[in-house]
């Protein structure tokens, strides 16, 4: 009796903080989740190519368009983009889930194209020798800057510039319009420069991205520009979230009558894994697609498979006669390199989609990464320690399925 007294008070103890998790989190992390195109829509905006001068627009040039704005929208952290071609001169953009997508286009179609003038108009210095750019706060700490570095012949070039022009102005170019145009006081022949320009945080940040990912080859315009519904129905997410409930329920009451106590440790793991995979996707930011909803119910299946395979485990212990605690022990030890050879399979498979993948492919993949580490998390450690002290409470080998 002294044994099950703490057990049942640690058990209880758990069950408790994870319901109080459940009910104040749950309503936070759901409000927190972003919701891809499929499920919230977005804005669709369409960019037509314009030709600039002594560069035609052709099929290669649109590629190397839509590369460089698929450049642009990883590093600018839009949450969901899908970025296509359509005919032979335009790029589609749909942006979901952000608070100002009609900025994120802006920024997407400007051509970042920069140049370095002498005081005659004359281009010094070009974009295309650009090696890095970097936005940080200028020495006074009012406004940012942009730190830009250059390649070896663009060093060279940039050397040259500033010891012919010392004591003149240098004006620096974006897209034909002078942002600063600072005096040169000595000649630079380190390759760095600053652009200047009264920027805030933001737009000197939105600056060096532009600046990284090289200039368009082409220059686009917005010839259309209009919200879009969710792509498949705003039916299918409500049709999703009372599958996965009705699935949950099932695999629950399932768990509980197969494996009795261990299925009812099992049931309250699945709680605690549910938590932390939805709140590990809030935290990140991560975009929940309809694809991500099948990886989040393909993952729950992984998580009872391992509890699936440790139990089973468990009952042939206890069938060789040995006592609870020395069959829990056994039970893990030989179920251990089964789960992680499965897990860690899946886990290669689900980085190899989110390496090559786009879109929905990749919100796949993340979520079932997610939940892949988070079931081996969980199996491995909460369900072992709760295993154990509901071994503390009852011995009889009926309760274990046996």
């Amino acid at each position: 009796m002294q044994e099950k007294t703490p057990s049942i008070l640690v058990i209880t103890a758990i069950v408790i903080a994870l319901g109080l998790l459940a009910y104040f989190l749950y309503q936070p992390i759901v409000n927190n989740l972003n919701l891809g195109l499929d499920l919230s829509g977005g804005l669709r905006v369409v960019l037509e190519a314009e030709e600039k001068e002594g560069q035609k627009v052709t099929p290669d040039t649109i590629q190397k368009a839509v590369g460089i704005l698929r450049d642009r929208v990883d590093k600018l952290g839009v949450k969901e983009t899908a970025l296509y071609p359509q005919g032979q001169n335009r790029v589609v953009v749909e942006i979901a889930g952000e608070d100002d997508p009609e900025a994120a286009v802006d920024i997407l179609k400007n051509t970042a194209e920069l140049e370095f003038w002498d005081e005659n108009n004359n281009v010094m210095v070009t974009g295309k020798h650009l090696k890095d750019a970097q936005a940080r706060m200028t020495q006074t700490g009012e406004g940012a800057e942009v730190l830009i570095d250059f390649d070896k012949e663009g060093s060279r070039l940039f050397a040259k510039a500033t010891s012919e022009n010392v004591g003149k102005p240098i004006k620096i170019v974006i897209d034909g319009s002078i942002i600063s145009a600072p005096t040169v006081q000595e000649p630079i022949t380190d390759g760095t420069a600053r652009i200047t320009g009264n920027f805030t945080a933001k737009e000197a940040q939105d600056l060096a991205v532009l600046l990284r990912s090289g200039a368009l080859p082409v220059s686009l315009k917005v010839i259309e520009k209009r919200s879009i519904g969710p792509v498949l129905g705003a039916d299918s997410l409500s049709k999703s979230i009372k599958a996965g409930i009705i699935g949950l329920i099932a695999i629950l009451i399932f768990m509980l009558g197969y494996y009795r106590l261990p299925g009812l440790v099992a049931d309250i793991s699945l709680v605690l894994y549910s938590l932390l995979v939805l709140g590990t996707m809030s935290l990140l930011g991560a975009v929940l697609t309809l694809p991500g909803i099948a990886g989040f119910a393909l993952s729950i299946g992984m998580a009872v498979d391992a509890n699936v395979i440790i139990y089973e485990r468990l009952k042939e212990e206890l069938r060789y006669g040995k006592t609870l605690h020395a069959a829990i022990d056994a039970g893990f030890k030989r179920a251990l390199w089964t789960i992680l050879d499965s897990n860690i399979t899946t886990l290669i498979s689900a980085m190899v989609l989110m390496y090559f993948g786009t879109g929905p492919v990749k919100g796949f993949a993340v979520t079932l990464s997610i939940g892949v580490v988070a079931s081996m998390l969980v199996a491995l450690t909460f369900t072992r320690y709760l295993l154990i002290q509901v071994g503390h409470v009852s011995k009889n080998k009926k309760l274990y399925g046996v």
